[in-house]
């Protein structure tokens, strides 16, 4: 199931979906729908046979996120052990606005 399509079209796009939300946990940068990792295989695998055996998406993101950590999400939830994740983007906007600023201020 790693590269072959499910054969309800209704699940492999529910399939698709999730793929596209997860990391791929060796290449990082990638979704595990985009990824050519063994393990991003693995994961396709699993996903798509969960998904052939009836259970929602849902249930199989949240079952991923056990195993594997919030990490392994693109959306994680917002709660204290990922605010990190949530912030991390804001606070190097805001450094960078700083430094942009204060090098402004040293030209003028």
């Amino acid at each position: 199931w790693a590269d072959r399509q499910l054969p309800d079209a209704k699940q492999e796009a529910q399939a698709k979906a999730l793929m596209e939300q997860l990391r791929c946990l060796v290449c990082q940068g990638q979704s595990i729908a985009d990824s050519d990792a063994e393990l991003a295989g693995d994961m396709r695998h699993l996903v798509r046979s969960r998904i052939a055996a009836g259970q929602p998406p849902g249930e199989v993101r949240r079952w991923l996120v056990d195993r594997y950590g919030h990490w392994v999400s693109y959306r994680p939830p917002l709660e204290p052990a990922t605010w990190f994740l949530w912030l991390a983007p804001l606070l190097l906007l805001a450094v960078g606005a700083w430094l942009a600023k204060a090098r402004l201020k040293g030209r003028g």
